[in-house]
């Protein structure tokens, strides 16, 4: 006889008896439990492999698997039993990931009622997209993965590959990967798991996170799969609240790797003050320690620290060190000196004019000879006093006067027409090459320009360490005049406004990597310049009509350089092996 059915207690999967093997990582599994699981299953997702514990017969053979690791590449053990034991067995080699473990029951997860909006998620299409995806990981400070591998991966089920579009401008502004455990190994227990969540800090709208992780959600709901998995940092506050809310709830496996140059920060003790640096400080300072180089932290607030190994030390603050010359240092700093050094070199300059308070005789024969130029302090740094575009002599006048609450000296030179061009030189070898930009903000057909670049502003500031933000100032009102709006206009979706005219990043400025497709004439142009000014890192600041052709106008240099903002190049581990060339990775 059928059981009579309550009324609203209709259950609609079986609750096993005892605990999933993956959610008490030391109870070893019955027979029955693991029938049609593979054993020993380790998958590689180009960034380092999966060592999935639990399809292990003993910790032996995870021991092995680990010290296979690639150099450059970072394993990771998930659903290791016994891992307490695990990492007895090579304590030198293996420590416990500090993460936690989320699990989302897929049988109960409920979709959102509206769609988040601006973002579109979609699978991965096409193999140059794994490259897009890289450089998603480069600017979150993640492993690179080989793309090769990864579109190999995707080409199967067993692994999905999702991107979030902005649906405004149609750039790929976030990823995550999923796995499926029953597809790659006949994993009993119908799992999932989902790696490497990561979005633009700067570009992406709010949501994209969200959406990524409900997208690969739903697909798995669809496969009947039970749960889904991840692990996070345990410090990872914003992560952890958004998975909460999701429903994902905490679950006792934990994550084992090895100790690599790639993990030193999670398993070594860090330094007093690291905490504090500003970016361009930090990505040094994690360098350093990566390659066993003692590093303290003498000043956080100017990011000076002292870097030491074997019985030598060097000081530096932030991209400059000893081994800058005062002489050196003059020479960037003093912007006529900069250009006449670069004249003799043989560097092109832009045309230009010295003027001071109350004689602009000079710099208003250039303005009416060029139409257009830059007013600029002949001394200072980040944009601060800067005007560009100016066409009359009223505005000359305006200009200069700001110029002169910078700098007792003020620099007139030709406005040319171009991309703001950073090459970054480090020991004489160009290192990166990066197009700046101005700030700008993307209507959504909602939102006036004002809110818009508040919004903005906000992710730039989360994203950069509080480093870069558009200022809401009267430079900002005449651009966005100039463009046509007025601070309580909206925009229409996708339509692109500029809000600041210099590329500077502390004014909200956005960094585009060309290190690949910079011409010969500018690199070798660049090392000319350096070696001139007699500097061994270097920021140098040209104006160029196409990064792959020859034409440029040199503007100026920076004698401390921001490595942070250039990601994925190489720029902090090559001024480490300036400072340090017996550390340097053979």
């Amino acid at each position: 006889m059928t059981p009579p059915r309550v009324a609203g207690r209709r259950r609609r999967t079986t609750v096993p008896a005892a605990p999933a093997i993956t959610s008490r990582s030391w109870k070893q599994p019955s027979e029955h439990q693991v029938q049609g699981m593979a054993s020993d299953v380790v998958l590689d997702l180009g960034w380092g492999r999966l060592v999935f514990g639990q399809t292990f017969g003993d910790l032996e053979g995870i021991v092995a698997a680990l010290r296979a690791e690639e150099s450059g590449r970072r394993d990771i053990c998930i659903y290791p039993r016994d891992p307490h034991v695990l990492v007895g067995l090579a304590p030198d080699e293996l420590f416990i990931d500090p993460s936690y473990t989320y699990r989302l029951d897929l049988h109960r997860y409920r979709p959102r009622s509206e769609l988040i909006r601006d973002v579109f998620v979609r699978t991965v299409t096409s193999a140059a997209e794994m490259a897009e995806i890289n450089e998603i990981y480069a600017l979150n400070g993640m492993v690179l993965g080989d793309p090769a591998t990864m579109w190999r991966n995707h080409r199967t089920r067993a692994f999905t590959y999702l991107v979030a579009e902005d649906s405004r401008t149609g750039r790929i502004v976030g990823t995550v990967t999923g796995v499926d455990h029953e597809l790659a190994f006949g994993d009993p227990e119908g799992g999932t798991s989902l790696w490497c969540l990561a979005v633009h800090a700067q570009d992406a709208p709010p949501g994209t996170g969200e959406a990524l992780v409900r997208v690969l959600a739903e697909r798995y709901v669809a496969r009947g799969r039970a749960y889904l998995d991840l692990s996070v940092m345990h410090d990872n506050e914003g992560a952890i609240l958004l998975y909460r809310k999701l429903g994902f709830a905490r679950v006792a496996a934990v994550c084992v790797k090895r100790k690599n140059p790639i993990n030193t920060p999670l398993f070594a003790s860090r330094p007093p003050g690291l905490e504090d640096l500003n970016p361009y400080a930090l990505i040094i300072a994690e360098e350093a320690l990566r390659r066993g180089i003692r590093v303290e932290v003498t000043d956080a607030e100017s990011g000076e620290l002292r870097l030491s190994l074997g019985g030598r030390t060097v000081l530096t603050v932030e991209s400059l060190s000893e081994y800058t010359s005062a002489v050196a240092l003059t020479r960037c700093d003093d912007k006529r000196l900069t250009r006449r050094v670069m004249q003799r070199a043989g560097v092109r300059v832009a045309r230009g004019a010295v003027a001071a308070e109350g004689d602009l005789g000079d710099a208003s024969a250039l303005l009416r000879e060029c139409g257009e130029v830059v007013v600029k302090p002949a001394r200072g740094e980040q944009g601060r006093g800067i005007t560009v575009g100016v066409s009359d002599d009223a505005g000359l006048a305006r200009a200069v006067d700001l110029a002169l609450q910078f700098c007792p000296d003020v620099l007139v030179e030709e406005l040319v027409q171009g991309d703001d061009l950073r090459v970054v030189v480090i020991d004489r070898d160009v290192v990166a090459a990066a197009v700046r930009r101005p700030a700008e903000v993307v209507g959504d057909g909602r939102r006036p320009v004002e809110e818009l670049i508040r919004s903005t502003s906000r992710r730039r500031e989360r994203a950069t360490g509080g480093e870069s933000r558009i200022p809401l100032d009267d430079t900002t009102a005449e651009v966005i005049a100039d463009a046509g709006y007025a601070m309580d206009d909206v925009p229409p979706s996708g339509e692109r406004v500029r809000v600041r005219r210099t590329a500077n990043l502390h004014t909200g400025g956005t960094i585009e990597d060309v290190t690949d497709r910079l011409h010969p004439t500018i690199a070798e142009a660049a090392v000319r310049a350096a070696a001139a000014l007699g500097i061994p890192v270097t920021g140098l600041d040209f104006l160029v009509p196409d990064v792959e052709g020859p034409d440029y106008v040199f503007i100026e240099a920076n004698e401390r350089p921001g490595l942070a903002n250039h990601e994925p190049q190489p720029t902090a581990e090559r001024f480490v092996d300036l400072l340090f060339p017996e550390s340097r990775r053979r």
